[in-house]
């Protein structure tokens, strides 16, 4: 632990950091779109959650600054790497119900917990350069995430919280696929209406999702335009 400690002050270390919100955003952005990449069984079974492991390792970097929450990240990791190998080596066909609660738990936690991370870093930023905006679209990005995440613990308590799942299945998708979707179309207020929540837990929870992107554009960039204003009138 005092060798990892040290590591974090080498000069490839503060590189690293200096890139973290361009990292962050990469690992983003093959969660979002890696499946129209790979073969669709393949990258839901075995590279989504590298990826994910992948995105919390770059969650780490962005949060290595905080040595509570460092600790936290570093377990995750740990855990989420043996329940994949656990899979690959027994070759299940599906995954048993505690670890995909544990997964579930796990990731919820971190991306609460990055958002809000990266929303304070980017809010007590007192330049505006491209980094960090960067950081402002992996905050909204991961704000997607936590909205997933929220609608799929809602989905493993109620099978039929959500109408219209199925339907996109069709297209070589899946539910799960298919509420990454929702999530994010519900963020942006879109609101296609291809897939509609039923149950009255699912529609408080949309609510919730769609003020939540409409609270970040309205204040969080708001403020970060303001500052990029500010700063641009100065020079």
């Amino acid at each position: 632990m005092i060798k990892f400690y040290e590591m974090l002050d080498s000069k490839w270390y503060h590189k690293l950091y200096d890139l973290r919100f361009e990292l962050f955003f990469l690992s983003l952005v093959f969660v979002l779109f890696g499946s129209i990449i790979f073969p669709f069984k393949i990258f839901e079974d075995i590279i989504m959650p590298v990826l994910f492991i992948s995105n919390i390792c770059s969650g780490i970097i962005l949060i290595s600054k905080r040595s509570k929450l460092l600790k936290v990240f570093i377990a995750m990791v740990f855990i989420l790497a043996l329940l994949l190998v656990v899979n690959v080596v027994t070759g299940a066909k599906s995954e048993p119900l505690v670890n995909g609660y544990i997964r579930m738990g796990i990731y919820y936690i971190f991306y609460v917990t990055v958002t809000y991370e990266i929303i304070t870093q980017v809010w007590r930023s007192a330049i505006v350069d491209r980094k960090v905006i960067i950081g402002l679209m992996s905050g909204y990005i991961s704000l997607g995430l936590v909205s997933f995440f929220i609608f799929l613990s809602i989905l493993m308590s109620d099978e039929n919280a959500f109408r219209g799942l199925k339907i996109i299945s069709e297209y070589e998708s899946s539910p799960i696929q298919s509420l990454i979707y929702y999530s994010y179309i519900t963020l942006l207020t879109i609101g296609y209406g291809d897939i509609v929540p039923v149950s009255n837990l699912a529609q408080k929870a949309s609510i919730l999702v769609g003020l939540m992107g409409q609270f970040y554009m309205v204040i969080i960039t708001a403020v970060v335009i303001e500052k990029y204003i500010r700063h641009t009138h100065k020079q």
